[in-house]
């Protein structure tokens, strides 16, 4: 397992432009800053080192700058990471996607866990939501990567 994002510097945040969806890595933590304000997210680098790799380096690499929140499914998602803003777009660091990390105590029981959207089993690219409450039908079909925390 590579460590490379943590022996990664944290960003100053200096050069961040508030457009739709902009984040800047923070030891591990990224700070997503959107149109419709700052989102704090903890990420689980130990139980889902892929997808929180892949995620902070897309981050890091400004990939998701000036995306939308394509997809919002009242009460239960709402979804982003695709540069092209239909939901069909997206990819991976690795040049293809990877496959899917579940984790027994990571499971979608309540509002504000980040995770990977995928079209499938194993199929992991750019795209990620919010959960935006309980979701037992999503559990074993996406990788949950992170959480939602109170800004400091």
């Amino acid at each position: 397992m590579s460590n490379i994002y943590i022996q990664e510097p944290p960003t100053s945040g200096k050069n961040l432009k508030p457009l739709s969806c902009i984040c800047g890595l923070i030891f591990t933590q990224v700070l997503m800053k959107t149109s419709a304000g700052e989102i704090d997210i903890e990420l689980w680098s130990k139980e889902t080192p892929k997808a929180c790799r892949n995620f902070t380096q897309l981050c890091m690499e400004g990939y998701y700058d000036g995306t939308i929140f394509h997809r919002v499914v009242p009460e239960f998602i709402i979804q982003g990471g695709d540069p092209t803003g239909t939901g069909t777009g997206g990819e991976s660091i690795y040049g293809r996607p990877f496959k899917d990390e579940f984790h027994s105590r990571l499971r979608f029981i309540r509002r504000g866990l980040v995770a990977m959207a995928n079209a499938g089993p194993h199929d992991n690219g750019s795209q990620f939501f919010f959960t935006l409450g309980r979701a037992d039908e999503l559990n074993n079909k996406h990788t949950i990567f992170g959480k939602v925390t109170p800004l400091k």
